[in-house]
């Protein structure tokens, strides 16, 4: 009788070792390579706003493509901190860049959407401030995995995410490209 026990003790942590803990690290790297482009492609669609001074729908819409292209839904935030110069103060500078009070003002993720549905493109001006997050909203096999075995993580974690933020480097013009 004790013999049974132990076989069959010894055959549900073999089956433990040779299916569920290689499941586990499979899904746990299928998880990496899904950061790893997530932060890619967050970091491309932030590097190509910077670099031309517009954000277009077109754009837009290419870069959630490839955040879906991971098998995960995102919750994608998008900052856009524009430059409101104020020329009205005066300085004691002489320099013409320094006239003034340099101010931001935000627009947010829905703004931002608003904005391109209704126009198609956001013109940016240099110095404007450009931050986008992707985080997943879904829950990931490993997610799955780790809350049945070690109960570690929560529902409303993240696993995926990706963060870029830039500086706007020229003036985006009107005219279509």
């Amino acid at each position: 009788m004790g013999d049974t026990l132990i076989t069959v003790v010894a055959i549900f942590l073999a089956a433990i070792l040779m299916f569920v803990f290689p499941l586990m690290t499979m899904a746990d790297r299928t998880d990496d390579i899904s950061n790893l482009a997530v932060q890619t492609a967050t970091s491309e669609f932030v590097d190509d706003v910077r670099t031309t001074g517009k954000m277009s729908l077109d754009d837009y819409d290419a870069y959630l493509a490839d955040l879906a292209a991971t098998g995960n839904t995102f919750d994608v935030d998008i900052l856009i901190q524009q430059l409101d110069e104020n020329p009205g103060v005066k300085t004691t500078q002489a320099e013409a860049t320094k006239i003034g009070e340099n101010l931001y003002y935000n627009i947010y993720t829905t703004q931002v959407e608003d904005m391109l549905y209704n126009n198609g493109r956001i013109t940016l001006k240099e110095g404007d401030l450009v931050t986008v997050t992707a985080k997943n909203s879904n829950q990931t096999i490993s997610q799955m995995l780790r809350n049945f075995f070690y109960a570690i993580s929560g529902n409303d974690e993240y696993n995926i995410a990706g963060q870029a933020t830039g500086v706007v480097a020229v003036n985006g013009s009107t005219s279509e490209r």
